[in-house]
């Protein structure tokens, strides 16, 4: 003799095989909800700041992420000499650089766009 009744039973498999197809939804949302509110202007954000750095030249006025600002005195591969007062040449890596100054003397921000 069997305490519950084989209606119950049926019912909690149907039951349980229609809850996960509904929490499937629910994740579905929120992944597309992160991609479009984080990861891709976040992408967006690290593809202008690359085209950023491959465009800098010798000559060109930026600011570092440390604060620092100095003007391009030699351009290698991974690293820039940056003149940051009359005889003061200090080498920092590409990446370090945060925005390049326009012709106004104001930096082109690439975290603001």
């Amino acid at each position: 003799m069997s305490l519950i009744p084989s209606a119950f039973a049926d019912g909690a498999a149907t039951a349980a095989t229609g809850g996960t197809n509904s929490l499937l939804l629910p994740m579905v949302v929120i992944f597309v909800l992160f991609w479009f509110l984080l990861i891709r202007p976040q992408q967006r954000k690290m593809k202008l700041h690359n085209q950023m750095i491959s465009a800098l030249e010798k000559g060109n006025k930026v600011l570092t992420t440390g604060g620092i600002v100095g003007k391009i005195v030699k351009i290698d591969e991974q690293f820039m000499d940056l003149e940051i007062a009359d005889n003061v040449v200090i080498t920092i890596e590409r990446s370090a650089i945060a925005g390049k100054f326009d012709a106004n003397n104001q930096v082109a921000a690439v975290a603001s766009k």
